[in-house]
């Protein structure tokens, strides 16, 4: 006969992708997991592997749910540096505000971290980071299209960098980082790439 599963394994991992997204995952134990969604051990193995399948379900998860879509969205918003823009103050919002509020990205938390190192971890970040760098170049692309972009900006080159800005507020917002600060930096960026007048 087969098992059957007397819990929700969707709304489990969102439990468990919470817990590493504001605990880490060096600070999260098997224990940690147990006791947030009241399932035993044997049932936590038996659906989701070890620690290190949970926490590779709970990046993918993370990035399927909340930052793809946010990607797509602002590749195919079509206004440019505005769209960039509005992405940022979405970004910092998110951060500093709200109920995730100092918990930073699920994702740079993982570039910071020895889990890094793990190839299937590297491959999660690989693909997000490819997926936030296309977003940004085609919103870049489309600022250029529309004379918004100063003739020195090379949208290939503008999207890198805005990347490691987007991981930079997330890290800042999460050791404290205030809302202001990390506005003022974005407009710094966003007004180097601007065209004159």
């Amino acid at each position: 006969m087969a098992d059957i599963k007397h819990f929700d394994p969707d709304a489990t991992l969102e439990t468990v992708v919470r817990l590493f997204w504001k605990q880490g995952v060096a600070a999260t134990g098997v224990q940690d997991i147990v006791n947030a969604t009241g399932l035993n051990r044997s049932s936590l193995y038996s659906t989701y592997g070890g620690k290190r399948q949970l926490y590779l379900a709970a990046l993918n998860r993370y990035v399927a749910a909340r930052s793809q879509p946010v990607f797509r969205q602002l590749a195919e918003d079509g206004r440019g540096l505005p769209a960039i823009a509005d992405f940022f103050l979405g970004l910092i919002d998110a951060r500093t505000s709200g109920e995730h509020a100092g918990w930073g990205c699920l994702v740079s938390n993982a570039h910071a971290s020895a889990e890094s190192d793990d190839l299937e971890v590297r491959a999660v970040l690989d693909r997000h980071h490819q997926g936030l760098c296309d977003a940004l170049r085609a919103a870049l692309e489309a600022a250029g299209r529309d004379g918004q972009l100063a003739p020195s900006a090379d949208p290939v080159s503008a999207a890198d960098l805005l990347a490691l800005l987007a991981y930079g507020v997330n890290l800042r917002s999460q050791a404290g980082g205030d809302a202001r600060s990390l506005r003022r930096s974005v407009d710094a960026v966003l007004d180097s790439l601007r065209a004159p007048g």
